[in-house]
């Protein structure tokens, strides 16, 4: 059921916003060139390896220039890649990622493999679960970023508070977890963009 409405809502969407999708890939070519997307693995269910789907935000070559961890206002933020993550219209395209099977809409978010090495035996229990484009930990911490820019070590911070936060948080959400239940998170994601 879990899979039917995934791939039901992301085609539907798709068709919905495919020249949002045009207008916002225009505006990534012409103000900093290709490519459009950025392409990074993540970690999966049961730790499997994928490339997850995003417009590219940074500049080219961003993460040979800085840490994984965006933080605060990031020197290698593009100015449409600002207006993009301030809105979240930079994941979109993981709807392709949802398509493929990869992802659910509502779900852990992927982490990188580098991150995924720091996780406990329990924490690797959110590995069961396949990852997601929203869940309950993203709506609690949509402004991440900015929360990070506060620490005098962001990388620790994440590491030691916010990633055993967030993982209780969806392990806690797999436990109840339904199609209803998935459609709750999706409006209330949908309400924090526009708040």
């Amino acid at each position: 059921m879990k899979r039917a409405f995934d791939i039901a809502v992301s085609l539907f969407l798709l068709l919905v916003i495919w020249p949002l999708l045009l207008v916002i890939a225009a505006a990534i070519a012409v103000t900093g060139g290709a490519p459009v997307f950025f392409r990074q693995v993540r970690v999966g269910r049961h730790g499997k390896h994928f490339r997850i789907w995003k417009f590219r935000t940074m500049i080219r070559d961003a993460e040979q220039a800085g840490r994984q961890l965006t933080v605060g206002r990031d020197a290698r933020i593009t100015r449409v890649g600002a207006v993009l993550r301030a809105t979240k219209f930079d994941e979109l395209p993981q709807l392709l990622n949802v398509l493929a099977g990869e992802m659910s809409l509502v779900g852990p978010r992927p982490e990188v493999p580098r991150y995924v090495a720091e996780y406990t035996d329990r924490q690797r229990d959110v590995l069961k679960l396949t990852p997601g484009v929203t869940d309950p930990a993203s709506i609690r911490y949509f402004r991440e970023s900015d929360l990070l820019a506060e620490a005098d070590d962001p990388e620790a911070v994440y590491i030691d508070e916010i990633m055993p936060e967030k993982i209780r948080l969806n392990l806690e959400y797999a436990e109840r977890s339904s199609v209803t239940a998935d459609v709750g998170v999706l409006v209330r994601t949908a309400i924090r963009l526009v708040a």
